[in-house]
């Protein structure tokens, strides 16, 4: 079979075939193991972000998730986190937690935005579930998370 490009485009037809390729493998999702997590009478299955490359990655590019699933973000220590959506397509939801497990704060997040929301306080984890999904099962500041590795 007689290939329709000339000899002198071929190079360049390669070398944009293999940017390509490296475009789509940068945005596929890095891999996550998934812990469970009890909020009183709720079980979540929760993707834990515990790298600094996984927690960059979180759920951006996701366009669905599971109703009883999110991603819970590690920190070695208590420190002040602020999260946003850049290139994240789902409307979330965040809560703050401490070292304790106690939710500090909710906050509900945009997709795709880069506004920040914050811990109101110095926290070690932060709970990302499907917006709304706190106020739903009436979740509130002061409850208690279990199963986070401490």
């Amino acid at each position: 079979m007689k290939t329709i490009f000339p000899r002198l485009f071929r190079p360049t037809l390669a070398a944009a075939l293999i940017l390509c390729a490296s475009a789509a493998s940068a945005q596929q999702a890095v891999k996550f193991r998934t812990l469970p997590l009890n909020i009183g009478i709720h079980v979540i299955q929760a993707e834990a972000a515990a790298t600094p490359a996984q927690r960059e990655q979180g759920l951006m590019h996701r366009e669905k998730m599971g109703p009883n699933q999110g991603m819970v973000f590690l920190f070695e220590g208590a420190t002040t986190i602020c999260m946003w959506m850049k290139n994240t397509l789902l409307p979330l939801s965040v809560a703050f937690i401490d070292e304790q497990g106690k939710i500090v704060n909710i906050a509900d997040m945009q997709p795709q935005s880069t506004e920040s929301h914050c811990g109101e306080k110095p926290v070690k984890y932060a709970l990302e579930m499907n917006q709304g999904w706190f106020r739903q099962k009436n979740i509130k500041p002061g409850t208690l998370v279990d199963g986070l590795p401490r």
